[in-house]
Order: structure tokens, then sequence, then C-alpha cells
């Protein structure tokens, strides 16, 4: 991928994160999220591996590029037969108007992601890679706890960036009339991660760094890649 800096397609959002961070489609091309195959390039996947559920979260503010890095991530883990998920937290709330008693849309989200980690569950897949602004904080943890069963391993990475960073990212990305609202959303969250993250939190910052490089520190935390931890294509 090409450098995080100087890009159009870093977290395409608006101030709540919205869904439009995959350059029009789904973040592959186009297609359904598998290249037209089923998610392994014709490679049969193994029998699913016991073990805990885990969810790696990928938080931080607008402009930092969550989603660029989660879709690294995503393809490393492809290369790799590392079976997983990806999802993009901010699409699981695009609603409007909210629904009647769910003003910050949380309960619909969380609905949302229950249903399709069913069927990602149901299919033998254990890890999920979840992209979100503020996903690392300690109040999600809950959602995550009900939504993928008790006992989840939840791993939390926050990218960082500075203003400067993100301005330039935003300025580029943002051709509309949200610049302004985008650069004020991303200044707050930044205050509000940097203060509230949980101890637990690795913070990766991706200030002048390729992507790739990102994604690699990042992939480093979950032990996905190790082998003996299950991180040799099993589910």
């Amino acid at each position: 991928m090409d450098d995080i800096d100087g890009t159009g397609g870093l977290d395409s959002t608006n101030s709540a994160d919205g869904p439009d961070g995959t350059d029009g489609t789904d973040g592959t091309d186009g297609t359904d999220g598998t290249d037209g195959t089923d998610g392994t390039d014709g490679i049969v996947d193994p029998a699913p591996a016991p073990g805990p559920t885990e969810v790696l979260l990928i938080g931080g503010r607008a402009g930092v590029g969550k989603t660029t890095v989660g879709w690294e991530i995503s393809d490393r883990l492809r290369e790799a037969a590392v079976a997983h998920a990806i999802l993009e937290g901010d699409y699981l709330g695009q609603v409007h108007p909210a629904p009647p008693g769910d003003p910050h849309r949380s309960a619909v989200t969380e609905a949302n992601l229950t249903a399709v980690w069913s069927t990602y569950a149901a299919l033998g897949h254990r890890r999920l890679v979840y992209t979100n602004t503020v996903s690392v904080l300690p109040d999600s943890a809950p959602m995550f706890e009900r939504a993928l069963g008790p006992g989840v391993r939840i791993i939390r990475v926050l990218l960082t960036a500075t203003d400067t960073t993100t301005l330039t990212r935003l300025t580029a990305r943002e051709i509309g009339s949200a610049l302004d609202r985008e650069l004020a959303g991303s200044a707050r969250k930044s205050r509000l991660l940097d203060a509230h993250s949980p101890p637990d939190t690795v913070r990766v910052a991706t200030d002048d760094r390729t992507v790739g490089d990102i994604a690699a520190e990042v992939l480093a935390v979950t032990g996905w890649m190790t082998p003996g931890t299950g991180g040799d294509g099993g589910r």
C-alpha cells in the first residue's frame, strides 16, 4: 500500500466515522470481500482450530488511518492463511433517523454486531478485526462480551497522529462541507481517547510511516501470526 500520509482513503468517514472509508466499496476492489472466491484465493481452509474468541479493536481519531490499516492487516492474515473476519464498526449503526430510544445508535450497532458475528461463528471463525474510533474505550467492552460471547479476548490498539498529520490527511480527503466538523471532532476525540483508553491499550503512532509498517506492528500485538497460537490458518 501507499504511504499512509497524503492519500485520500484514510478512514474516509464523517465526524461519527461514517461508512465511506473504502472508496465506495467494501474495501476489496468492488467484490464481496473475497476477490470472488471463498476468501482464501482458492486455498481450502483447514478445520477450525480450538481456542477462545479474539477481537482486535483498532481505534483512533478521524484521519489516523484505521480503515486503511485494518484492511492491510486483513490482507496480511489472508496471505498467511490465518482465518479471520473484519468489520467496520461504523457500518453497523449507519441508520437515519436514529431508532426510537436509541439516540446514539448503540443498541442497533450491538444488534447488528451480534447478528453478523453469529454467522461468522457458525462457520467456525474466532478472530475478528474491528475498526471504530472509540472501540478501545472501557465503555465498549460489555458490547463485545455480549455479542461475541463471554471470555472473549479483547486486544486494544489505539492509532495516534499529530494534529498536523491529521489536518493534512483530512484536508486531502474531505472535499465537501464536512471538513471543519471533521477537524473539530478529530481533535476532541483524540483528547478523549488519550485520557480514557485503558492501561492495556497499545498505542501505535502513524505519523510519517507506511501502512505496511504500521500493520506489522499492530499484528505483532495480536500474536495471530505466531506458530503454535492458532495463527496457522485455523479459524
